[in-house]
């Protein structure tokens, strides 16, 4: 099979109905928009108009808020970070925020990177993160590791 030999299923695809092209072809003259009125001229957008009535959109209570303080830390968890090590991306001897973005686990550093304890721990693994959860650091030691926590990062915290 070539390329030039596809085509679609029978039935599936419909030429597009040509407008205004005469009352012959059923879509003549008002183009299926009706009679006069605003949404028969051109260039009309009503989106989120409801009539006069109120609209949803302002019937609905405002929710929440963006902290102009918040942190984003990448994040990784255990899981990710043993089969990393098994796969031969990662060093056990030395993982630091450097090695996992090069090995491709972590995209965008942003504020560091924060260890998770989702998954089992690797094996004698030193690790060296800006953030960890209590119980990622308990398995972490559990499984004969470490865990180092600089806290914030240097080139991102505020002076």
């Amino acid at each position: 099979m070539k390329l030039n030999d596809l085509s679609p299923a029978e039935g599936s695809t419909k030429n597009r109905m040509r407008v205004g092209r005469g009352v012959g072809s059923g879509k003549g003259k008002t183009a299926g928009r009706g009679v006069k009125g605003q949404k028969a001229r051109s260039g009309v957008a009503v989106n989120g108009f409801e009539g006069g009535q109120m609209p949803i959109y302002m019937r609905l209570p405002k929710r929440g808020f963006t902290a102009r303080n918040s942190k984003s830390h990448a994040w990784i968890n255990l899981g990710r970070l043993s089969k990393a090590i098994e796969e031969g991306k990662l060093d056990a001897k030395n993982v630091t925020e450097e090695t996992l973005m090069a090995a491709g686990l972590v995209n965008k550093l942003g504020d560091g990177v924060r260890l998770l304890a989702k998954g089992d721990a690797p094996k004698k693994v030193n690790i060296t993160v800006t953030g960890a959860s209590k119980a990622a650091i308990e398995a972490v030691e559990k499984a004969g590791g470490s865990v180092t926590v600089t806290g914030p990062r240097k080139d991102t915290a505020e002076v």
